[in-house]
């Protein structure tokens, strides 16, 4: 077997150890003294009244998915400030070569001191990448924008949707005047005889 698949079979065996041996310990370890009391369904303190099956607002879900969507992707921010404020950093002309190389080796992720002087990463390579990774934000920033515009726009974000869409079906049909209510003599019903 190869080194690595000894070490994907240690990984399994010890992933499946972790959670089980806690679990036995508890099992074996804590008392055991059952009362109704304790066999109650607990939940947040209230005694529960009704069927569990009700049905939950769904904006509560699509609140949840929005936020992890947005904050998952405003994580990728940090990775990119880190090589591009050491690109913008190595596009300084004036470095000394062992400041270049330094910042080679932290932009590389290998370890210190590995990079030669004619390996390092030259200010005309710094540059460009530093402009490439300008560009990659933007467009990045601006599917992220088009995709919270497309949320706010949809409503999504409005929490009591209901009002909102009743206070724009107000604003959007004007209340009929009182020469409207009045029917024209035509459509008045003839006396029959």
């Amino acid at each position: 077997m190869t080194d690595l698949g000894i070490h994907i079979l240690i990984f399994i065996v010890v992933g499946a150890i972790f959670p089980l041996v806690p679990l036995l310990i508890g099992k074996l370890v804590r008392p055991r003294i059952p009362t109704p009391e304790k066999d109650a369904v607990y939940e947040c303190g209230e005694p529960t009244i009704g069927s569990s099956y009700i049905q939950f607002d769904l904006r509560f879900y699509v609140v949840a998915l929005l936020f992890v969507i947005f904050d998952v992707e405003v994580a990728f921010f940090f990775p990119w400030a880190m090589v591009f404020g050491t690109a913008n950093q190595l596009a300084d002309p004036t470095l000394s070569s062992e400041t270049r190389m330094a910042l080679t080796d932290r932009m590389l992720d290998v370890p210190l001191g590995t990079t030669v002087a004619e390996a390092a990463i030259s200010a005309e390579t710094a540059r460009t990448l530093a402009l490439t990774g300008f560009i990659d934000i933007l467009v990045f920033f601006g599917v992220l924008l088009v995709g919270f515009a497309y949320v706010w726009k949809r409503g999504d974000l409005d929490w009591v949707r209901a009002m909102v869409d009743q206070a724009r079906k107000a604003t959007a049909t004007p209340p009929p005047s009182a020469r409207e209510q009045i029917p024209k003599p035509s459509q008045q019903p003839q006396p029959v005889g």
